[in-house]
């Protein structure tokens, strides 16, 4: 919200209610801006909070900006998503224990995510807006909303109880993403159609890593939220997208045909905080070394370079979506998403060859 302007100041003696109707506040505004105890203390005069006139502007800045924010909220729909997303990671959970996620499978259950908690459900909640509203909030506000810690704390449980699955299955921008990925994909699932690029893990995390530092300097700094003016989220509100939002916009769909999930691995700062809470997950990607055969099937089909990481344990493993491909595709059934450490790969089970860079049809 925009910051309250309280303009009257200047009458002697004047109770807290008076003050209110001067500058236009509610009393319940009042009340918990100022932190009275009940209704009798609207009648206590101004002066008697001990407050100086910026302390009591700042106080109801705040107090207008948690108001605003809880009236922007759809309070019958956002549960109803949230149960929503409950029961479909369930299902696509389920389903990947089973090694049953086919490609066509794999390709409608994103377009059942793109269209329950996209086009259905609206652009808002998502895992993104919890740490980036959040942010913006608190540096323009010095607020913190407790519903929106909320959401993101049931978001980050999702990500530790199975590797990333809410930005896996259930994110609408992530699940577009992937989608649109898939339609540059043969029949299998394993190789791009046209050429698909995997850039290095080294690369994409600097950057993620930059942006959301400089995003967070601008939000304290200048209260300005740099990723409104991009944010993929809004092809869920059309009407909110501007000129500089519709051509980033075309840019991520577009890059989406040739690199897995764009928005995601280079930008989006869930995606980074999700990234630390994968190693803590309880349910992951894990492969049997005593059933591995060292083909690097798993890995060449992987959209990413993250099964690379996974299978040969040698580097910093980067972010796993999750997607099933790599189960799938394993000729001995080898990798499976199952609970506990990673087993270590035998010496001497991979030779050292260069990381698996692009596909090419």
């Amino acid at each position: 919200g925009a910051k309250v302007e309280v303009t009257k100041w200047d009458v002697d003696g004047m109770t807290i209610a008076e003050f209110g109707r001067e500058n236009g506040l509610p009393n319940a505004l009042l009340r918990k801006a100022l932190r009275l105890q009940g209704q009798e203390d609207l009648e206590k005069k101004l002066d008697q909070l001990g407050l100086s006139h910026p302390e009591i502007s700042e106080r109801i800045d705040r107090s207008r900006a948690l108001e605003t924010e809880f009236e922007s909220k759809n309070w019958l729909k956002i549960p109803v998503k949230f149960l929503s997303w409950f029961l479909f990671l369930g299902f696509v959970f389920y389903w990947m224990r089973r090694r049953r996620i086919t490609p066509p499978l794999r390709r409608a259950f994103y377009l059942g995510a793109v269209l329950i908690f996209g086009a259905l459900l609206g652009a808002d909640p998502g895992p993104m807006g919890t740490v980036k509203d959040a942010i913006v909030l608190y540096g323009a506000k010095g607020v913190v909303f407790p519903p929106r810690l909320v959401a993101m704390t049931v978001f980050l449980l999702l990500v530790v109880l199975a590797n990333k699955f809410i930005c896996s299955w259930g994110c609408q921008a992530g699940t577009l993403q992937d989608l649109i990925f898939r339609f540059n994909r043969d029949r299998r699932d394993t190789r791009g159609l046209l050429s698909q690029y995997r850039p290095p893990f080294v690369w994409t995390n600097a950057i993620r890593v930059t942006f959301l530092l400089v995003f967070t300097v601008v939000a304290f700094a200048w209260a300005t939220d740099l990723i409104e003016f991009v944010d993929p989220f809004k092809i869920y509100k059309p009407a909110a997208i501007g000129i500089a939002g519709g051509i980033s916009l075309g840019i991520i769909l577009v890059a989406a045909l040739f690199v897995y999930r764009p928005w995601c691995q280079f930008l989006c700062p869930f995606g980074l905080v999700g990234w630390f809470l994968e190693r803590y997950s309880l349910f992951k990607i894990q492969v049997n070394y005593k059933t591995c055969i060292g083909c690097r099937s798993c890995e060449k089909a992987c959209p990413s370079t993250v099964m690379g990481a996974i299978l040969k344990q040698d580097r910093v493993i980067p972010d796993c979506f999750a997607c099933g491909t790599c189960i799938e595709v394993c000729p001995t059934g080898s990798i499976r998403l199952a609970s506990g450490k990673r087993d270590q790969p035998p010496a001497g089970k991979f030779p050292r060859e260069s990381p698996v860079q692009s596909d090419t049809a």
